[in-house]
C-alpha cells in the first residue's frame, strides 16, 4: 500500500491555514485567505473518495456507514461540548432552539438562531454539510460502474450549480446546496481518475502549478481581492495537482510531522476555535500585541486538535474498525474503466 504523503501534507497545511484564519480574524489581523484551506479540504476529499472506491468496491449504504461513522463520533462531541457551554453562560452568543440544534447533529443547513446564517452549533461544521451532502451523491453513484461515476457526479453537480447561477434562489437552503464550492469535489474525484491512469503532469510542471497557485493565493492575501470558489476552486486544483505530481515522479521529501499533522487535521480543523477563542481573550485581557497573540493561539490551537487525535479521534475510530493505520494510504493505481 502506498502512502501518498502529498495529500498528507497538504490536509495539514490546510488545517492550520484555517486555525491562522480563526486565530488572525479574532485578534484583528485578517488572514483571509485562511480560509480556503476549505477548499482544498474539499478537492482533496473528491480525490480520496473516487481513488478508494474505485480500487476497493463497496455497496453504496457500507460506504455510506463508513463515511459516517469516520465524521460523526468526533463532531457530535465538539457540538455537544458547544452546547454545554452554551447552557453554562460560557458563550453567551450562542442561542440555542432545537431545530438548528438537531440541524446540526444531522449536518442539515439550519439557520442559526444566533446569527440568521446557515451556520450549525460548531461554526466551522459547514464543511461538513457539504461533505456529507457529498457522500450521499457519491453514494447513489455507487450503483452505476466505475466508468460511468465521474460523468454521473459531473452532471448531477453542474446541474444544481448552473440551476443556482441561472435562478439565483432566495431559499437559502438551495442556494446552499446550488453553491459553486460543491464542483470542487468534483474537480478531486477527476484528478483521481487522471491518477489511477498515470496522466498527471511531469514534475516541473507539477512545479509550476504549485507555484502558481500558492502565487494566487498570496495575491488574494497581499491585494485583498474578493474571493469565491470560482477562483479559490482552480487554485486549490492546480495545487493538490501539483503536489501529486511532484510526488509521483519521486520528487517529493518525506515529513514525519506533516503526515501527522495530517493524520491530525480532522481534529484540528473541529477543536482549535476552543482555544483559539480563549487566547485571544486572554490576550487582549493582557495586552499582548497581537502578533503574538495569535501566534500563542495558533500553536495552542493546534495543540488542542492534536489532543482531540489522540485522546477522541483515534480511540474511536480503532474501537470502530478496529486497529488501523491513520495516514491516508492510497491502495495501487489502476487503469481508468
Amino acid at each position: 500500500m502506498q502512502t501518498l504523503y502529498s495529500i498528507q501534507y497538504l490536509r495539514a497545511l490546510a488545517a492550520l491555514a484555517v486555525v491562522v484564519f480563526h486565530a488572525g480574524e479574532r485578534a484583528g489581523m485578517p488572514f483571509t485567505i485562511g480560509a480556503a484551506g476549505v477548499d482544498v479540504f474539499f478537492v482533496v476529499s473528491g480525490f480520496i473518495m473516487m481513488a478508494i472506491s474505485d480500487a476497493r468496491p463497496t455497496s453504496p449504504a457500507a460506504f455510506f456507514r463508513n463515511r459516517l461513522l469516520r465524521i460523526a463520533p468526533a463532531y457530535w462531541a465538539a457540538t455537544l461540548l458547544m452546547i454545554a457551554g452554551a447552557a453554562a453562560g460560557l458563550f453567551p452568543n450562542l442561542k440555542l432552539e432545537f431545530t438548528h440544534v438537531l440541524g446540526s447533529f444531522l449536518f442539515l443547513p439550519v439557520a442559526s438562531p444566533s446569527s440568521g446564517s446557515l451556520w450549525p452549533v460548531l461554526v466551522q461544521g459547514w464543511t461538513l454539510n457539504y461533505e456529507i451532502f457529498f457522500y450521499a451523491v457519491f453514494a447513489l453513484a455507487l450503483f452505476l460502474k466505475p466508468g460511468g461515476r465521474l460523468l454521473a457526479l459531473t452532471a448531477v453537480f453542474a446541474i444544481l450549480v448552473a440551476g443556482g447561477t441561472l435562478l439565483q434562489p432566495e431559499n437559502p437552503i438551495i442556494g446552499f446546496y446550488t453553491a459553486p464550492v460543491i464542483l470542487e469535489f468534483v474537480a478531486g474525484a477527476a484528478l483521481a481518475k487522471l491518477w489511477q491512469a498515470d496522466r498527471l503532469p511531469s514534475p516541473i510542471i507539477g512545479l509550476v502549478l504549485v507555484t502558481l497557485s500558492i502565487a494566487g493565493f498570496a495575491a488574494i492575501q497581499l491585494y485583498r481581492l474578493e474571493f469565491d470558489a470560482w477562483s479559490c476552486g482552480p487554485l486549490a486544483f492546480m495545487l493538490v495537482t501539483g503536489a501529486l505530481a511532484i510526488e509521483t515522479a519521486g520528487r517529493l521529501p518525506v515529513s514525519r510531522v506533516l503526515t501527522y499533522l495530517g493524520d491530525a487535521s480532522y481534529s484540528i480543523y473541529l477543536w482549535h476555535t476552543f482555544a483559539v477563542s480563549v487566547i485571544v481573550k486572554l490576550g487582549v485581557m493582557l495586552s499582548l500585541a497581537p502578533p503574538l497573540i495569535v501566534v500563542i493561539a495558533v500553536v495552542l490551537g493546534a495543540a488542542m486538535g492534536i489532543a482531540g487525535y489522540e485522546l477522541l479521534e483515534k480511540p474511536i475510530q480503532h474501537l470502530l474498525k478496529g486497529r488501523r493505520p491513520f495516514a491516508w494510504r492510497s491502495p495501487a493505481r489502476r487503469p481508468a474503466r
